[in-house]
């Protein structure tokens, strides 16, 4: 399939946008359990996000760019939804992604 560029960043804004509204309605699945399964997690996207915006030459703060991914302040998220990880779970981040 041959697309122009600008409809490529458009369909892949939109997949973004798409995943990040999964993302937050499913706040029933811990950051933990992303890293753990895909490698990457909420915070992950959100640090993508501010990059991004910094290479472009847009400011965003790291409270901005989380506050884009997961819908509020991070802090509320946290405390509304994140739980306690699993020693398991905790085990399983060590192992896999040491350096994160």
């Amino acid at each position: 399939m041959a697309i122009d560029d600008k409809t490529r960043t458009e369909l892949e804004a939109a997949v973004f946008r798409r995943l990040v509204e999964h993302l937050r309605s499913r706040n029933d699945v811990q950051n933990i359990e992303l890293m753990n399964l895909a490698g990457f997690c909420r915070n992950c996207l959100s640090n993508w996000l501010k990059e991004e915006a910094e290479a472009k030459g847009a400011a965003m703060s790291k409270d901005e760019s989380r506050e884009a991914v997961y819908g509020m302040a991070y802090e509320t998220w946290k405390s509304t939804y994140q739980g306690t990880a699993t020693p398991e779970q905790l085990a399983a981040m060590k192992k896999a992604h040491s350096g994160h």
